[in-house]
């Protein structure tokens, strides 16, 4: 299977997105696939949001929630 990844560059100074980019590489049988994700807050929060998404959205899609929920702890 042929995979594509966007380059970082396309990322940089996104606007109300000022998230710092994660990643998970270590996926058991999908060596070549990275997954990226957010993570806001503070790590030992009582209540922690999980958000997904589909095609064709990513996590831009989350960029006004994300701010009320850190701000709510």
């Amino acid at each position: 299977m042929q995979l594509l990844r966007t380059p970082e560059d396309r990322f940089l100074n996104l606007p109300g997105f000022p998230f710092a980019p994660y990643y998970l590489e270590a996926l058991p049988e999908y060596e070549r696939i990275r997954v990226h994700y957010v993570d806001e807050g503070p790590a030992a929060a009582d209540v922690v949001w999980l958000c997904l998404h589909g095609q064709p959205t990513w996590s831009y899609l989350y960029r006004i929630m994300i701010p009320v929920f850190t701000a709510a702890g």
